[in-house]
């Protein structure tokens, strides 16, 4: 399994903030709130990262494009989520890095013209930067913030960039299987 990026110390406390909009409150209001801006923003596309949220947005009939989910909520095991999806995909992502597989699997489904559901076996959190690099300008993606709410990410020219930016960062590890 080849990893592209590593996590190192200094990003990991980085990470623990929001890098996009953080919407606070419960389900119900953090869901409201984000079906009125897709409402009226109409994002060109959307992609909901972890389990809560995505499973949040298909209960308030709202189905990204693109899910990426690993079965665990909080690090602890979880059913896994019944999202509409016509492909899954399952990837490999050990916590703390972004595998090769999984980049490539982020990327093959924001090209393709049906909604994907990616199956991260480890951890998905840090696959929110792939899919902020990689998705069309205009695009939301979604993610939840710990006991706060949910962070919305407006794909700009300006906010790829910063991820970017994040992940020249990251430690670039090669590994070989």
């Amino acid at each position: 399994m080849a990893i592209a990026y590593s996590l190192t110390p200094e990003l990991r406390i980085k990470l623990k903030k929001p890098i996009g909009t953080l919407i606070r409150g419960s389900f119900a209001e953090t869901m409201k709130i984000f079906k009125d801006m897709t409402e009226k923003e109409k994002p060109a596309f959307i992609i909901s990262v972890g389990d809560t949220v995505s499973k949040n947005l298909a209960e308030n009939h709202m189905f990204p494009q693109l899910s990426i989910v690993d079965n665990r909520v909080m690090r602890r095991n979880v059913q896994p989520v019944p999202l509409t999806a016509e492909k899954t995909i399952h990837v490999k992502n050990p916590p703390g890095t972004i595998t090769e597989e999984a980049l490539g699997a982020i990327q093959e489904a924001i090209k393709s013209n049906c909604r994907v559901k990616i199956v991260a076996d480890g951890e998905e959190d840090l696959l929110t930067l792939i899919a902020v690099l990689y998705s069309p300008e205009n695009a939301f993606v979604i993610y939840g913030q710990p006991y706060e709410g949910v962070v919305v990410v407006k794909v700009t020219p300006e906010k790829k960039a910063e991820v970017a930016g994040i992940l020249k960062a990251m430690k670039n590890v090669r590994k070989a299987k």
